[in-house]
This record gives C-alpha cells, structure tokens and sequence, in this order.
C-alpha cells in the first residue's frame, strides 16, 4: 500500500513538473504581445522577403532562412543582416537607415517572425499575386517575348525590388531608356544571369534561378515597354491576406508531451504489476 502510495505521489510530482515546462515553452509563442510581432513579421515577410527566400524560408534566388542559427544572440545577427544587407551578395539593404523601405519596428517584426521557425513557427502566409487588369501591351519591336505574360511575371518577381512602377526600390531603376543598340540583349542577359557582386540575383534556371527562357524572354518584352511609350503600364501588387493566428506545438513541447506519455505509461504498468500481487 505504502508503495502504491509513492507511485502516485511520483506521478504527480512529473506531471506538474511536466505542465510547468510545457507552460515554460509556451511563454514565447502565447505572449501577446509577441504573437502581434510575429504575426507583422509573417505579413511583411511575404510582401517582401518570400520572393527570394521562398514562403517557408527554404530559399529561392537568397538564402535559406528556415533554420538553426548558430549564434549566442541569432537576433542581432539577422537584424544587422536585414537592416545592411551583405555587401557583395544578393541581399540588399531594407532599412531606412540605409536606403531601405522599412523600419526599425518592421525588421523587428521580420526578425521574430524568422525565429519563429526555429521552434515549429507559428504561422505562414504564402504570397497571393492576383494579375491585375491591364491594357493590353505591343511588344516592342524585334523583342521576341509577350509583355502580356511578362508584366503578371513581374508582379511575381520582380515588383518587390525594382518597383511596381519599375521605379526602383531596393533594386535599379527600370523604367528608363536603355542606351543599347539590342537592349533586349542587354535585360535578357542581365535577368538570367544576374549581375556579379551587385543585388540583382541570377533568375534563370540555367544558372539557378527558378525561370525558364520563355518567361525571361516575356519579362524582358514586358520591363522594355516602359522605354517604348508615354504611358507606360503600371502593376500594383495586390495585398497580402491578414494572416490566421493560431497555435503550433514546437519541438519542444512536442518532447515533453512526449516524455509525459512514456513516464504515464511506465508508472501505471508498475502499479498494475503491484496491485496484481
């Protein structure tokens, strides 16, 4: 009797430290505060980030983000790396402070939202391009390419650094005269395979970017048409659905559930072979 006594009283020694370190876990992922942060950080992040490094982080034209970050403060290390970009890499800088678009309580949120991924992240919003409506555009001349198709591939890849008016934005400027004698020649090469220690990634798949020559060919028609009239078209992005909150296990929680389960388990055979006796 006194054994059974002292099974139980274990058991539920385990399960409130058990409860405790599965609260302990959640701390993070249920402060409200932090769930707003995380929740920004998801929003922005398709709107701006998920073009290169892809919407679960797995990485595209940039780097793949979805992982363990070997550093004493990982926060500082993907917030300067936001904030200044990498000099001579693809990874421009997008703070304010250096030429960027966003702010500091933006990066902030990114850098959260990237963290989050190393615990289960909570959330994930895929970027939803809607091909808005547009006149419909003449290639330009001796273009081989349909700026039709290219200007809906351009929303997709092209408007979050240069612009939806090609205006520019963390990227070059492309609504502009081209001073070539075949500037087709010239964007064609420069889409597919990037330019060398700039920003500007290499897009096709030749040289490991995620775009056919067809599709090179239709973006090129499409970003020389702003060369060629005196209305040139102009493509605004569609919003970003508000993101869905909700609530993941990480893998830690998912431990110690775990852990729990086998404990119970252990503990109730012990008792059943006890009673048996």
């Amino acid at each position: 009797m006194q054994t059974n006594r002292l099974l139980i009283s274990l058991i539920a020694v385990i399960m409130v430290v058990g409860y405790s370190l599965i609260r302990t876990a959640q701390i993070p992922a249920q402060d409200e505060g932090n769930q707003d942060l995380i929740e920004e950080g998801a929003r922005l992040y398709a709107e701006n980030c998920a073009v290169c490094h892809g919407p679960e982080g797995q990485g595209r034209v940039g780097a793949t983000l979805a992982k363990d970050w070997p550093s004493i403060r990982p926060d500082l290390q993907i917030e300067a790396t936001i904030e200044r970009g990498v000099p001579g890499s693809v990874m421009p800088a997008w703070s304010l402070e250096n030429g960027g678009p966003l702010t500091d309580q933006q990066i902030d949120a990114l850098v959260q939202y990237i963290l989050s991924w190393e615990t289960g992240g909570p959330i994930t919003i895929f970027p939803t391009i809607t091909p808005i409506p547009h006149d419909v555009l003449t290639p330009p001349a001796d273009v081989e390419g349909d700026p039709n198709n290219g200007a809906d591939l351009y929303q997709q890849n092209c408007s979050v650094c240069h612009g939806p008016e090609g205006e520019g934005r963390v990227g070059a400027t492309l609504a502009k005269d081209w001073p070539s004698i075949r500037p087709d020649l010239q964007v064609k090469t420069t889409v597919a395979r990037g330019v060398d220690g700039s920003v500007m990634p290499a897009w096709s798949q030749e040289f490991g970017g995620p775009l056919t020559d067809g599709q090179i060919n239709d973006l090129v028609a499409f970003v020389l048409t702003w060369s060629t009239q005196e209305n040139p078209p102009t493509i605004t992005p569609a919003p970003t659905p508000a993101p869905e909150a909700g609530f993941a296990l990480t893998t830690s929680q998912t431990w110690v559930i775990l852990f729990l389960i086998v404990v119970v388990l252990v503990a109730g055979a012990a008792i059943a072979a006890i009673t048996r006796r």
